[in-house]
């Protein structure tokens, strides 16, 4: 991405989602899906803030701070993902771009892209890992934080599956052209584990949810 480029993050709602509605391929899922993992930890952030210190909630405010600090840093660390995912790509188009016209150039050539296809699949799998870290900050503030609140929660839960499902689906799009089998038996292993336990969680908070009559 060009260095004089504003930035995603920096860029207006309606740039940002005109950009996305554009006909370049970035910025795409994967950045959406940090975006996504980005609003759930902001979510998550308030409803821990609105119990802090709140009457009735005296014995929950110290788990609540710590709660909205870490869903504070998951919320600067998607938001940077936002356009690491974007540059990844970017990275990737310039090795597929890279002289293939000897045989030097073809071993530079398949190497680069090997390289780039590895950072566009290591870049997702951190916003899946972060967002489902953040999902379970989720259940935390609708099992205990201000039932005011509770499907402001929920539906940070929500963002935060989906955030963590789109990203899942970009690394194995990425997957299918590594060569690395290890990284890949790796990266497909912990790929199953993620997917279960964010769609756990979220049927987790469907049931909290319905325990109180919503």
């Amino acid at each position: 991405m060009p260095t004089n480029k504003k930035l995603l993050i920096d860029q207006t709602l309606v740039e940002f989602l005109a950009e996305t509605a554009g006909d370049s391929p970035v910025p795409g899922g994967g950045s959406i899906a940090a975006q996504s993992g980005a609003s759930a930890a902001a979510l998550t952030e308030m409803v821990a803030n609105l119990t802090i210190g709140k009457k009735n909630y005296e014995n929950v405010s110290k788990e609540m701070m710590e709660i909205a600090a870490k869903a504070s840093l998951l919320r600067t660390q998607l938001l940077a993902d936002v356009d690491k995912d974007a540059e990844s790509y970017a990275k990737v188009m310039m090795a597929y771009k890279l002289p293939k016209d000897t045989e030097t150039d073809q071993e530079n050539r398949t190497r680069e892209v090997q390289l780039a296809l590895k950072l566009a699949a290591t870049v997702p799998l951190e916003v899946a890992r972060k967002s489902r870290e953040v999902i379970d900050l989720a259940i935390q503030v609708v099992k205990q934080g201000n039932k005011n609140a509770m499907t402001d929660g929920a539906v940070a839960g929500m963002l935060a599956r989906t955030a963590a499902l789109s990203a899942l689906y970009n690394v194995k799009i990425n997957l299918s052209s590594i060569k690395d089998v290890e990284f890949v038996l790796a990266a497909t292993k912990e790929l199953s584990a993620l997917k279960t336990r964010v769609i756990l969680a979220e049927k987790e908070i469907f049931a909290i949810l319905e325990n109180q009559g919503l």
